[in-house]
């Protein structure tokens, strides 16, 4: 299992506590130092499409119209922390946030 996030995340960091708490060994991985390769990309935007971009972050906010206006897997590439958090991966299995759907799998 892991959960790609970045490190100073409250979500994030609630979800590896939960998940530890629930006996489960998470591996974290801060997308900021250790930045998605391209096959990473394309499964998460496959799983998630539009909604992997956290348009309510401050990184989309400082975004001109025109860079807002390229495909979600150019836009995870250049500014990673746009990505919602966490996303959460084991085998074939992803979820994406910390709300209770993606808590139900996991948990």
């Amino acid at each position: 299992m892991i959960v790609y996030g970045i490190k100073s995340c409250d979500t994030v960091k609630k979800a590896l506590k939960a998940l530890e708490g629930a006996g489960r060994a998470p591996e974290f991985r801060d997308v900021r130092g250790a930045p998605l390769t391209d096959a990473e990309i394309a499964r998460f935007v496959a799983a998630f499409g539009e909604a992997l971009v956290n348009k309510s972050s401050t990184t989309w906010r400082g975004l001109t119209d025109d860079e807002r206006a390229a495909p979600v897997a150019d836009l995870i590439a250049r500014h990673p922390t746009l990505m919602k958090r966490p996303v959460i991966e084991e085998g074939e299995t992803r979820t994406l946030g910390w709300k209770a759907d993606a808590q139900a799998v996991w948990i």
